[in-house]
């Protein structure tokens, strides 16, 4: 949501456009969606800067507080209805929500303003509401950046209360429509009505955003990083939502519907096809066995990575258990979360990352420091080994767990030979706390590095003889190497997958993996890309998993390209100067091989 803002010539006097009109933004998920937009940040609430005599002070301060109860109870229903229909932890994203209810500094600001300046109260507290936006929005922390969104979607629940505004809400949409927002929260995504969400379109996000990585996961043509489009789009224009190519067409002519129709038809019947060779092995023609598997977040995804058949998960996240809510996760909470994902995907493997906190995912209980940079600070495996007393929790469960399926463990962004020998000792410490409690593991259990870290990918050498498998973090690696933040849509078209630097250290990674008989796998947004994938193959990565979705269009370019040819793919790309011609050249080379594929 945004912030309130006041009518003004600019957004409510413009003349109605009836022509089409094309926007290009940042492709976030493959496909076509045709229809209504609905915009989630467009309505404005009827209420102005109003005065009121003293006497009525109480009566606005009474006002304001019934305002929260009601807005208390109506987030304690849809956390209770997210968390019985699709599950606890997608509940728990509430908890930010109603910390904000119970923010005395924000409520008791309100009340003095209130006595102190004799206004309604919806405009006192709107106008306290933006300025804690804006500040939150202007702060260099990714986290806190990222509550503004908490903050705006109480914040205009309380002044729909306070105004008697009704509001359509997401779970209660009962037809077709492409949401148009500011961003989407995970929040919104958690109660949207999938059956009536077919294609959502944002202002701001980038290839790798939370925004985008949620789309691919539910299946939505989704298109970010457009840059105005909530002032652009009016609520009931026709919109195309062009997910692969990430364009968006407003008011389209009759021609252009036609062919987007066509098109969306023929995505159709190649995604029936597609179905044909879900059980057939990741084989090149040539004889080339890769492995396909999924990245998931909660353990309801399960049916989705068998549905496209996936071959295991490449990657589990475990960071929900840590987010949104006041207390951390028991041992035993997360033992049986391993547990069922072991037993729902068995007889494939599972590999779980550790706790990947810091960066732009933080848990509130820690009270972790405000850093200039993020992304570059106390995060992930440096967490872990500063609270030893939290990882070994964690690895306690995983262990457990491992018993009941083929789990395997990796670390998250390790820069060095130091961290992983650290980890590999509190982890060999946990499993003799385990023997002496005679409590069972795999004693064989595979230990993996994420290779997100420009001074991993350099020294893979080094960590070779501390692993059995490496696991290429592209989204991480990316933005490392490139100097380019991926979730900002200024620089958005800086963070490029096939920038030649790129390429050259996820080759110098598989090779020398290799030399030392190392697998390496990929589960960044980049294994699930066709044209990059092409790439990927050509180089030798031995596993590949991304959004369960995509695995099927990936298993048909590799059982239908020879290895060869997608190794004179990858020599000629080195060729090229600049990430924009290798991605035109590879997808130029995948037309010419896979005709039928788009």
């Amino acid at each position: 949501m945004v912030p309130y803002r006041p009518k003004s010539s600019k957004t409510s006097q413009r003349s109605p456009r009836q022509e089409s009109q094309r926007f290009q933004g940042i492709p976030a998920s493959p496909g076509v969606a045709i229809g209504k937009a609905f915009l989630l940040d467009s309505e404005e609430l009827p209420f102005s800067r109003k005065t009121v005599s003293a006497a009525a002070v109480p009566g606005e301060i009474a006002r304001f507080e019934e305002a929260l109860i009601k807005t208390r109870r109506e987030i304690l229903v849809i956390q209770s209805k997210i968390s019985k229909e699709i599950g606890a932890e997608h509940g728990e994203i509430f908890n930010a929500h109603l910390m904000v209810l119970e923010d005395r500094a924000l409520i008791e600001e309100v009340v003095a303003r209130l006595k102190k300046e004799p206004l309604c109260v919806e405009f006192i507290f709107s106008e306290i509401l933006k300025k804690y936006i804006e500040a939150f929005s202007r702060v260099e922390d990714e986290y806190l950046r990222e509550r503004t969104s908490d903050l705006q979607d109480v914040g205009r629940r309380i002044l729909r209360n306070l105004t008697g505004s009704k509001r359509r809400s997401l779970e209660e949409l009962t037809e077709p429509v492409v949401i148009v927002a500011y961003d989407l929260s995970p929040s919104d995504t958690a109660t949207m009505h999938r059956q009536h969400v077919i294609g959502f379109l944002t202002d701001i996000g980038g290839r790798t955003s939370h925004t985008a990585i949620m789309a691919k996961s539910l299946e939505i043509p989704a298109v970010v990083g457009l840059e105005g489009a909530t002032r652009r789009i009016r609520p009931e224009d026709t919109v195309i939502v062009d997910g692969t190519n990430g364009t968006v067409i407003v008011h389209p002519d009759s021609q252009t519907l036609k062919t987007y129709q066509a098109l969306k038809q023929k995505l159709k019947t190649i995604d029936q096809a597609l179905l044909k060779i879900r059980d057939l092995p990741a084989e090149t023609p040539d004889g080339h066995r890769v492995h396909l598997t999924a990245n998931i977040e909660f353990p309801e995804e399960i049916p989705s990575v068998i549905a496209h058949g996936a071959e295991g998960i490449g990657l589990y996240r475990t960071e929900f258990f840590y987010l949104n809510r006041k207390d951390l996760p028991t041992e035993e909470e997360q033992f049986k979360a391993y547990r069922h994902v072991a037993q729902a995907i068995h007889p494939h493997p599972v590999i779980i990352r550790t706790i990947d906190l810091g960066g732009d995912k933080f848990l509130s209980e820690l009270r972790m420091p405000r850093e200039m940079n993020p992304f570059l600070g106390w995060r992930a495996i440096r967490f872990c080994l500063a609270r030893p007393d939290l990882f070994k929790v964690q690895l306690r469960a995983i262990l457990r767990a491992s018993v009941f399926g083929k789990i395997k463990l990796m670390y998250p962004m390790i820069s060095g030979v130091d961290e992983l020998q650290s980890a590999n000792r509190i982890l060999e410490e946990v499993k003799k706390e385990l023997i002496k409690e005679k409590k069972r593991f795999d004693p064989n259990l595979e230990v993996g590095a994420m290779i997100e870290v420009p001074s991993a990918a350099v020294t893979v050498d080094l960590l070779a003889n501390h692993v059995k498998f490496f696991s290429i973090g592209t989204n991480d690696l990316i933005q490392y190497a490139l100097a380019v933040d991926r979730v900002n849509e200024k620089i958005a078209y800086l963070y490029e997958p096939a920038h030649p630097a790129v390429l050259r250290l996820i080759r110098q990674i598989i090779e020398v993996a290799h030399e030392h008989h190392l697998w390496v796998g990929m589960c960044g947004e980049m294994a699930g890309e066709p044209a990059l994938a092409l790439l990927l193959l050509g180089m030798g990565l031995d596993s590949f998993s991304m959004s369960p979705a995509n695995v099927l269009r990936i298993k048909q370019i590799v059982r239908a390209v020879p290895t060869f040819l997608a190794k004179e793919v990858v020599k000629e790309s080195f060729r090229l100067s600049t990430g924009r011609e290798v991605e035109i050249y590879a997808r130029k080379r995948l037309r010419e091989l896979i005709p039928e594929l788009i």
